[in-house]
């Protein structure tokens, strides 16, 4: 059997699929990055103070990274196409819940119920990808993937602040419909998904499990700072996701058809790579999240100009990842997820030059400039040489975990924030964040040369599907041939 991957020939075909994967994460990033400039809009209407801000916030964030790893099940055994249409549907229903919830209470419900259909969007529009494109292409359209997905890190809180300030702050939920039905009448317009031998079942109690795993945890990090520790909701979502999550892991290893394949940990970069995923995407959220919240504090920045501050990284992404996906789809992505993430890490060090009073254009800029480029180098590789390592059968439920990994990394470090700041942000703490955030940079990037190896070039390796009746340990075995060679 030929690699599945290389589907579309007609690079018109090839063109609107990879608008459409755009066009779908988009869509969820979007919401993730328009939501906070509202949120005092929300409370002066419907009351509720901190606690409904924080849970507007996280009821999304607590289903998404539940049933994400579902999500890329779901895509894989029903199709991308079928998942990113019902994920779609599902978002554009919830957003006008959200946007005519009329307490806090119906408005949190919605927003759980937005996270649940967001989970489905981005493991299919990736996998979508990666099931169309192959070799060099596929790292370019990965990137491009990246660097348009990143824009919604810049537009989100622009074009909330203009809604919420002329019109309401209900229209950023409302204005969802609109990039859904392009998205969707666009959807209709590519082929469907290939035919693969076989599709994986749908493991109904590993599903619960793993969302217990996954849910549990995470609400108890959500709710830590506000409740503590030994608050009964805390310690027991915990210890109940931990027992769910170490129970769903034996049961994945014992079922023929898991949701979450052991095998597919075989793939050496997918392994390794998810490692260097948690320290670099981990080093992102905690950084971002100390300097915003210092330029604000502390500096004296407003919120608006804190954002503005902060974009030259976005817009180095959104310049460079493509041409780098394409360079790392030739020449392979170890020197590039080695080198990324060292680069960060160096513009992170150039940020110690803060000083008070604060200088932007000096202390700031150059540090951000640096990090932008290390993260252009990182970031489309990364993703490539994570999903490109299984098999196309498994690509949805391989992103699926992978952007648990990196959601769960980011929650983790911001939870951690305390413990290396203390309970004041002063200059003192801000230096001891950022250096910090370099050295999981600088993890990412050992990691990442330790770890990954550059696929054998296409004429050495005939298949990357084995034939009808190879079992799966085989198929591992030949990765490794594919993916060990440096």
């Amino acid at each position: 059997m030929t690699d599945p991957r290389p589907v579309l020939v007609d690079t018109t075909a090839q063109r609107r699929v990879l608008v459409v994967a755009i066009l779908a994460s988009f869509v969820a990033f979007l919401d993730g990055s328009i939501v906070n400039v509202a949120l005092p809009a929300i409370v002066d209407e419907l009351g509720g103070g901190i606690t409904l801000q924080q849970w507007v916030v996280d009821s999304y964030l607590l289903t998404l990274g539940a049933l994400i790893l579902l999500a890329g099940s779901l895509s894989d055994a029903l199709g991308r196409g079928r998942i990113l249409m019902i994920g779609l549907v599902w978002f554009g229903i919830t957003s006008l819940a959200c946007a005519a919830a009329p307490t806090g209470e119906l408005l949190i419900a919605a927003r759980a119920l937005q996270g649940a259909a967001g989970a489905l969007l981005v493991p299919s529009s990736l996998a979508i990808i990666i099931s169309t494109f192959s070799g060099a292409a596929q790292g370019r359209a990965i990137g491009m993937w990246t660097a348009w997905t990143g824009t919604a890190a810049i537009i989100g809180p622009l074009l909330g602040g203009i809604l919420v300030d002329t019109t309401s702050w209900r229209l950023i939920f409302g204005i969802n419909v609109l990039p859904i039905l392009v998205t969707l009448f666009l959807l209709r317009r590519i082929p469907e998904d290939p035919v693969l031998e076989s599709r994986s079942r749908i493991d109904v109690l590993g599903a619960i499990l793993g969302a217990v795993g996954l849910g549990g945890p995470v609400f108890a990090l959500i709710e830590q700072p506000r409740l503590g520790f030994d608050h009964p909701a805390v310690w027991l979502s915990l210890v109940v996701g931990v027992a769910s999550f170490i129970a769903f892991l034996w049961w994945e290893r014992r079922i023929p058809h898991p949701m979450l394949p052991p095998s597919v940990f075989r793939y050496r970069n997918f392994s390794m790579g998810n490692i260097a995923t948690a320290f670099i995407y981990g080093a992102l959220s905690f950084g971002f999240f100390v300097l915003a919240i210092y330029l604000q504090q502390v500096a004296g920045f407003s919120a608006t100009l804190a954002g503005f501050a902060t974009l030259p990284p976005t817009l180095v992404m959104l310049f460079l990842s493509s041409r780098i996906g394409s360079l790392a789809g030739r020449l392979g992505p170890r020197l590039f997820m080695t080198v990324g993430p060292l680069v960060g890490a160096a513009g992170y060090v150039l940020l110690l030059t803060i000083g008070d009073p604060v200088d932007y254009w000096w202390q700031i800029l150059p540090g951000l400039l640096v990090f932008g480029l290390g993260l252009a180098i990182t970031v489309a590789p990364l993703t490539s040489a994570i999903l490109g390592a299984p098999p196309a059968e498994q690509a949805g439920i391989a992103s699926a975990v992978n952007n648990a990994v990196s959601r769960v990394a980011g929650l983790i470090a911001i939870a951690c924030v305390g413990f290396v700041v203390g309970s004041t942000l002063d200059l003192g703490a801000l230096h001891r964040a950022l250096v910090v955030t370099a050295v999981l940079l600088a993890l990412g990037g050992i990691v990442s040369w330790c770890g990954i190896r550059n696929p054998a070039a296409p004429d050495t390796v005939p298949t990357k599907t084995p034939p009808t009746g190879v079992s799966s340990s085989a198929t591992g075995d030949a990765s490794d041939a594919r993916t060990d060679e440096a």
